[in-house]
């Protein structure tokens, strides 16, 4: 039964990442365009700790914990870009 819903809610989210790509490629602004990237660094962390839950194996939680804080860098580095125009100091 948990396997179910939680196969349901995984689906579900890999929809939504579609949707956070088509804003992240149509975009009007290039914040539009952050923030829906950072949605779907988000979107697949969570769907990678479903997948851990599916299979049983704690290793993936870990993948998810890195791919989570390269996803917050990379919104960073992104923003800062966006406000200074570069990424150095």
């Amino acid at each position: 039964m948990i396997e179910t819903a939680v196969l349901i809610a995984a689906i579900v989210l890999v929809v939504l990442t579609f949707v956070g790509l088509w804003r992240a490629i149509v975009g009007p602004t290039p914040e539009d365009r952050i923030v829906a990237i950072n949605m779907i660094a988000t979107k697949v962390t969570v769907i990678i700790v479903l997948i851990a839950l599916i299979t049983r194996q704690s290793t993936y939680v870990g993948v998810a914990l890195i791919y989570a804080l390269l996803g917050f860098i990379a919104t960073i580095g992104l923003a800062k870009l966006l406000m200074k125009g570069k990424l150095g100091r």
